[in-house]
């Protein structure tokens, strides 16, 4: 496989793993509710329950993936390539936000991850 297609692969594997983790996270967090106790024992049942949430559970092993494939790519890329090009993730995370979490994004979150997109769009040249 030629090398830049083969970079290109991992940045697409780790911008769906992020992106996947990342939502996962938010669906779990939000399945549990907004933490208030922040006392030692509540926070040892906390962990033991967000052990227990398969979202949580499912972002742990997204995010596993992302790092790994993380690894691989810095030991094939530069890094002054792979950050800016795994930014991606923001602009899917956007997305994802506005139509499956259903967030309101202002207009300044989309114009951010615009720019972000054409950022990574100019690393492909």
């Amino acid at each position: 496989m030629n090398p830049d297609m083969t970079k290109w692969a991992i940045v697409a594997i780790i911008v769906a793993a992020t992106t996947a983790g990342e939502l996962l996270q938010a669906l779990g967090m939000r399945h549990m509710g907004e933490i208030h106790d922040f006392r030692p024992s509540a926070l040892g049942r906390l962990a033991a329950s967000l052990v227990r949430n398969r979202y949580i559970a499912a972002s742990f092993g997204a995010m596993a993936i992302s790092f790994f494939a993380f690894m691989s790519l810095v030991s094939v890329a530069d890094l002054s390539f792979a950050v800016p090009a795994t930014a991606a993730s923001y602009v899917f995370e956007t997305i994802l936000a506005k139509y499956v979490l259903g967030e309101h994004v202002a207009w300044k979150r989309w114009a951010g991850a615009s720019l972000v997109a054409c950022g990574v769009g100019l690393l492909s040249f």
